[in-house]
């Protein structure tokens, strides 16, 4: 299935436009044509049939036929991830755990941030491309790059989590979750949280969690966590 994304229609909408980006891809890679259906996502659940009424490499329109809601996953998970030094790790770390299943995304600069900007439109794209190909029709929420002080103060209700490496006591993070649950999940940069920081994290009741005996890259780390999630609640 060849899904679209379109964040401005709704289950109200009669018509759609595409860009011309979207609209070369439907006449020349897709080479379809007035009368052919498309599948849409507007990346809240819905997903829409439309038929295309106009077609152009430049200007393609369709008219939603039909659409279906899909509910959310049983369960609410926010990664709070330091930017890694090499940016296609980080965008790896997107694109895979968009398939996984995860609901907010925050960048946070730590202390031993090696990365300390980030391209958000990019990143949006990327996040895009991996909900239209894994067929989850929610598109996670990705938020600005954040300090890490400025978020650990952030009110949060739902368990928290906190992932470091250092010998400290900790709890395995297979034996703090349960189905159903609304976690945050902290992952540091190459260089782990500072001391300071991981102070600062358990001051806020974020309980301190390992994700195995080996040594993690960040991104590995943070897709470990989505993945231990996710598998609690199949």
């Amino acid at each position: 299935m060849q899904v679209f994304y379109n964040p401005h229609i709704n289950h109200e909408s009669v018509d759609v436009d595409f860009d011309k980006e979207e609209s070369r891809h439907i006449t020349k890679v897709l080479r379809k044509n007035t009368g052919d259906l498309i599948e849409i996502t507007n990346g809240k659940g819905y997903l829409f049939t439309a038929e295309l009424t106009f077609t152009s490499p430049s200007k393609c329109q369709a008219t939603i036929k039909s659409h279906t809601y899909y509910d959310k996953r049983s369960y609410h998970l926010h990664m709070v991830v330091a930017p890694t030094k090499m940016n296609d790790r980080f965008e790896w770390f997107l694109e895979k755990a968009t398939e996984i299943g995860v609901d907010e995304i925050t960048p946070i600069l730590c202390e031993n941030s090696e990365r300390r900007v980030i391209k958000h439109n990019r990143f949006e794209r990327i996040i895009q491309s991996a909900m239209k190909q894994s067929l989850n029709f929610h598109k996670p929420i990705l938020n600005p790059l954040t300090t890490f002080s400025e978020f650990i103060e952030s009110p949060i209700k739902r368990s928290k989590f906190i992932a470091h490496c250092e010998d400290l006591e900790k709890t395995s993070l297979k034996d703090c979750i349960s189905a159903n649950g609304d976690y945050t999940i902290l992952i540091g940069p190459e260089g782990d949280f500072s001391v300071k920081e991981i102070e600062m994290a358990l001051q806020r009741d974020y309980k301190p969690v390992t994700l195995g005996e080996s040594r993690l890259r960040t991104e590995t780390a943070a897709i470990v966590a989505c993945h231990s999630i996710s598998f609690i609640n199949q």
